[in-house]
């Protein structure tokens, strides 16, 4: 990479983009006039809560089951949105955006016909209702993220703009002083730290309310295999369907602090009903994608995200993996 701030002896320095490019940095905010970019933000955090989970969340507190429209109702804002930009300008930038989320939206509805169409390959999995149920839920998700990788592939970007790689696994972390790492140091000191601890912390948790007898604990042992397994594929499956798409998409245009606090509201939301969840667990999910769209942007890259979140899966899954033998 080289620096663009470096001193060129007897050559001008390039003028500055016209305010209607974007910068050419994928972390830097594109140069829309200050009321603009105010207005684009909001326009964004509005597409975050009209299409997350959060008018199901409102449903389900009234009493009420999620109506069959809402979906197609979320999809339908989230294009209208991008037809907009044609003579909106704030919205000209987040047109990618909010194609991303409708056809997210759109494609979460075939989840469960997906889901049912894959029964049959309950019979591939060892004994169990755990190997058996994973093996279904997850090779459904593994085609919405496809899918989802698909639509970002349609939409010009190059894979390692949605983090479809490795990424720098030494990159300097951006100091993070609350989390007891003043300095920049590498990534790989700070994913490990934090990756195990959080997964330990779930684990302690999940055991405090469960309590788990002994014989319990060495009896999943054999799962442990399958626990593994599964872990790591719903981590890659939940990191390019709901983390990826909104921070490629969104950090040209308003920039990665902005990509990254969405990102994580996204995520969090949308874990209200998963496990852990409710009101608590959606927090800590909304602090979890918070590091893990902060290792995505700093090392430019997927496998951070993907190992602390597939620590955590392998926590949750290991109590999961009890209950369903």
């Amino acid at each position: 990479m080289t620096d663009s701030g470096a001193n060129v002896p007897d050559r001008a320095a390039p003028a500055a983009p016209p305010a209607s490019e974007p910068a050419d940095d994928p972390g830097q905010a594109a140069l829309l006039p200050r009321s603009a970019t105010r207005q684009a933000v909001a326009v964004a955090w509005g597409l975050i809560v009209i299409v997350s989970a959060l008018p199901a969340i409102g449903w389900a507190l009234v009493g009420q089951s999620t109506p069959r429209w809402l979906p197609w109702l979320q999809a339908g804002v989230a294009v209208g949105v991008a037809l907009s930009g044609i003579w909106w300008r704030p919205a000209r930038p987040l047109w990618r955006f909010a194609v991303t989320l409708a056809a997210l939206s759109l494609l979460l509805q075939a989840l469960p016909v997906l889901t049912q169409a894959l029964r049959p390959l309950a019979d591939l999995a060892p004994s169990g209702g755990f190997a058996e149920r994973m093996m279904v839920e997850q090779s459904a998700k593994l085609i919405i993220a496809a899918a989802m990788i698909g639509v970002l592939l349609l939409l010009g970007f190059d894979r390692r703009r949605f983090f479809l790689t490795t990424g720098e696994l030494d990159a300097p972390l951006r100091p993070a002083r609350l989390l007891g790492f003043p300095r920049r140091d590498p990534w790989w000191k700070f994913g490990l730290v934090w990756g195990f601890g959080i997964a330990a912390a779930l684990f302690t948790v999940q055991w405090l309310i469960a309590r788990p007898s002994a014989a319990e604990l060495i009896a999943v042992l054999p799962l442990l295999p399958a626990i593994l397994l599964f872990a790591s594929i719903n981590a890659f499956n939940e990191e390019m369907t709901y983390r990826a798409p909104v921070i490629a998409t969104l950090e040209q245009p308003l920039g990665s602090v902005q990509a990254l606090w969405m990102s994580a509201a996204f995520f969090g939301i949308a874990h209200y009903f998963g496990v852990p969840g409710g009101p608590l667990g959606a927090v800590a999910s909304v602090f979890m994608g918070w590091i893990l769209g902060k290792a995505m942007i700093e090392t430019r890259g997927l496998f951070w995200a993907w190992f602390i979140h597939t620590l955590s899966d392998v926590a949750i899954f290991t109590f999961l993996a009890m209950a369903l033998g």
